[in-house]
């Protein structure tokens, strides 16, 4: 199951360490791979084109984790596929929907050790919620203090998710969803983390805010591969 998959990561020694420290991959070691959730409902989750590449680039280059690929997979919700993944993101503007069908699917999922990281691009809130309703019913999507060790991992965020855009100009904000203890839904919102993961020249964000959105978006990882 994928929790055993992040079980034998963490056996294996795959500990964030700085660049100057990396340790060579542990021969045998299963690469952690990244995937990209195609969504329905008419939403764009194809946006966000270079992040994850971004992101899988830094793991490799500032970690020891094995990262598979250059850039992320593409799973949708009812698919097996969704299984060989411990780690899946999602963004977008629009309407976020899972079919009767793909719903036990994503539950069964997550219930096994999955992690979701959902980023606000400005829009998505709405069905988001919606649809974390229709997932876990008996389940509240809470805002994640300050002190949440999301924000604490490889690098510290003592005041949370840093703000990339502007947005509403509301303070970005972390919500996420606990199950048996543990945090398997991350949502990122009036942040956009993701736009902060792209090439230089998508979005013109200054360099400090690449930084930023790059050391928020590897805690996010740490934390799913430690927790």
């Amino acid at each position: 199951m994928l929790r055993g998959a992040f079980i034998l990561v963490l056996v294996l020694g795959l500990a964030f360490v700085a660049r100057a420290g990396a340790s060579p991959t542990p021969p045998g070691a299963r690469a952690f791979g990244i995937a990209r959730l195609k969504y329905g409902g008419g939403g764009d989750w194809y946006g966000d084109q270079t992040s994850l590449r971004n992101l899988m680039a830094a793991l490799r280059g500032r970690t020891s984790v094995p990262v598979a690929g250059d850039d992320a997979a593409v799973v949708e919700p009812a698919s097996a596929t969704l299984f060989q993944y411990p780690f899946v993101f999602a963004a977008g503007h629009g309407n976020l929907r899972f079919t009767d069908a793909e719903l036990p699917n994503v539950r069964r999922w997550l219930d096994a050790g999955g992690f979701l990281w959902v980023d606000d691009d400005f829009g998505i809130a709405p069905s988001f919620r919606r649809e974390m309703k229709r997932l876990f019913p008996d389940a509240e999507l809470i805002e994640l203090p300050f002190d949440h060790p999301v924000f604490h991992q490889r690098y510290d965020f003592p005041h949370g998710l840093p703000k990339i855009h502007e947005h509403d100009g509301g303070p970005a904000r972390a919500f996420g969803i606990v199950r048996d203890g543990r945090l398997c839904v991350f949502f990122s919102f009036d942040c956009d983390l993701g736009d902060g993961l792209e090439d230089e020249g998508v979005h013109n964000d200054p360099p400090e805010k690449r930084e930023a959105a790059l050391r928020m978006a590897m805690n996010i990882v740490q934390y799913a591969l430690t927790h």
